[in-house]
C-alpha cells in the first residue's frame, strides 16, 4: 500500500510562506548590513536560508525590492515601539524621557538597523523614496511626539515652541551617532561610546538635554 502525503491546507501554506519570508528577511538584514547593498549577493542570502534564489525572487521580485523590504521591516520595528508608548496618560516630562529611552535602547540593541540606514544614505534614500510604505512610516512617530509636546505646552511644563521634526532629529542623532561612530570616536578620543559603565550616564544625559531644551525660555530667531 502506497502512502500519499496529505497536501498542506491553505492556512498551513500561508504560515509556511510567512515563515519563509521572515527567514529570508532575517538573513538578508544581516547580509546587507555586513556587505552593503552593492556587496550583498542574493546567492549568498539563499545559501544561508532553507530556500532558493528562485524563491527569493518569487517572494520579493529582486535584490532592490528585497533591500526595500528589509528597510521597511527595520523601520517598522522602531515605529511600533514608539507607538506603544502610553503618552496620553503620562506626565509630559516622563513621557518624553521614556521616548528618549526607547529610542536609545532600540538603536543600541539593533546595530544592523544603524548600518542599514547608513547604507541607504549612501544611496541617497533611493529605496525609501520608492517605497509607499516607508513614505508613510514617519508620520506615526511624529504624531507621538506632537501629542507629548501639546500636552506639555497645555500643562505649562514645556515653555519652548519646538517643532516635532526638530525634536525627533535631536533625539535620533545622539542615539544614532553613539552606535554608528563608535569605532571612529574611540580611535580619536579613546572612549568607547558603548562602554557599559557609561550607558546609564549617556541615557540620562540625553533625557536631561531634551527636557532642558523643552523647558527653556528662548527668543525667537
Amino acid at each position: 500500500m502506497t502512502s500519499v502525503e496529505e497536501p498542506a491546507r491553505p492556512g498551513e501554506r500561508i504560515r509556511d510562506a510567512a515563515r519563509t519570508r521572515a527567514e529570508i528577511l532575517d538573513v538578508a538584514t544581516r547580509e546587507f548590513a555586513r556587505a552593503g547593498f552593492d556587496g550583498a549577493r542574493v546567492d549568498e542570502i539563499a545559501a544561508r536560508t532553507s530556500t532558493t534564489k528562485r524563491m527569493i525572487y518569487y517572494y520579493f521580485g529582486g535584490k532592490e525590492q528585497l533591500f526595500t523590504a528589509v528597510l521597511e521591516r527595520a523601520y517598522g520595528v522602531i515605529r511600533e515601539a514608539e507607538q506603544h508608548l502610553d503618552v496620553d496618560h503620562s506626565d509630559p516630562v516622563a513621557a518624553i524621557r521614556r521616548l528618549v529611552e526607547v529610542t536609545f535602547d532600540h538603536h543600541e540593541q539593533h546595530p544592523d538597523f544603524i548600518r542599514l540606514v547608513s547604507i541607504e544614505n549612501i544611496h541617497e534614500a533611493h529605496h525609501i523614496a520608492g517605497s509607499e510604505k516607508l513614505g508613510k512610516i514617519g508620520s506615526p512617530a511624529l504624531d507621538v511626539i506632537r501629542r507629548i509636546l501639546a500636552s506639555g505646552r497645555e500643562s505649562g511644563l514645556f515653555t519652548a515652541d519646538v517643532d516635532a521634526v526638530d525634536l525627533h532629529a535631536m533625539i535620533s542623532s545622539f542615539c544614532f551617532f553613539r552606535v554608528s561612530n563608535r569605532h571612529t570616536f574611540g580611535a580619536l578620543f579613546g572612549r568607547d561610546l558603548l562602554d557599559r559603565a557609561q550607558r546609564a550616564h549617556h541615557r540620562a544625559m540625553l533625557g536631561d538635554m531634551v527636557i532642558a531644551y523643552l523647558t527653556s525660555e528662548r527668543t525667537a530667531h
